[in-house]
């Protein structure tokens, strides 16, 4: 219960990076579109939204109970459709003109495999999305959040995307970061305690930015 609570609050106090992405792609009505690492689904719902019946959204996750939690939020997106696939294996019935993850690389053991895998799901002049984190610079007042890099495999690969995204011969378009930052009982506060056991409400917060860097197909 409480991973699905930090969860919840997590698609809230980063819902702007994703809302500034969209909108610098000009995403729209009949896009075809992957979210790798889907998760509950919110992300893959939101995107359903823009891009509405004549388009079409991909949520895939690893894990097979996603799937159900992803078809019951998205029972009124009948164009969200969840597949249950590894990162690293991902594979679709279609080319996509957009393939998006937000906190994925972190998690895999190869990142740069499962951008790869990205990449090969997208036509030519389509895009990829990236949106990952630099935890080590989420902060308390003027104190690193330490508590914040936990058990990730890549707690700052935030900050190597771009590098993977040249190493992979895409066309890097934008690349930006964006940071929460709150003070007193925020949706902000409240995340960082259920991720960390800290209640914090007479201090700044910083939680960890996110990097968004956009990459694009060659032609």
């Amino acid at each position: 219960m409480a991973n699905r609570v930090a969860f919840e609050l997590r698609d809230d106090v980063y819902r702007r990076p994703l809302e500034t992405a969209t909108e610098r792609l000009g995403l729209s009505a009949g896009w075809k579109c992957v979210d790798v690492g889907a998760g509950g689904g919110d992300v893959s719902v939101a995107l359903g939204k823009i891009v509405g019946p004549s388009g079409r959204v991909f949520a895939v996750d690893i894990d097979p109970k996603r799937r159900d939690q992803v078809a019951e939020i998205a029972a009124r997106e009948t164009q969200v459709i969840a597949l249950t696939q590894a990162a690293e294996e991902l594979l679709l019935p279609e080319k996509v003109d957009l393939a998006f993850c937000r906190f994925l690389l972190l998690q895999v053991i190869d990142p740069k495999v499962v951008v790869e895998r990205m990449a090969s799901a997208v036509r030519p002049g389509g895009w990829i999305v990236i949106q990952e984190a630099i935890t080590s610079a989420g902060r308390i007042g003027e104190s690193p959040i330490s508590a914040f890099g936990g058990t990730m495999r890549h707690p700052d690969i935030g900050i190597a995307v771009p590098k993977i995204v040249h190493e992979l011969g895409l066309e890097m378009t934008d690349c930006w970061a964006e940071a929460p930052v709150a003070l007193g009982d925020t949706p902000e506060s409240r995340y960082l305690e259920a991720m960390t056991d800290v209640l914090v409400t007479d201090e700044p917060v910083m939680l960890p930015p996110v990097v968004t860097t956009i990459a694009r197909m060659q032609k």
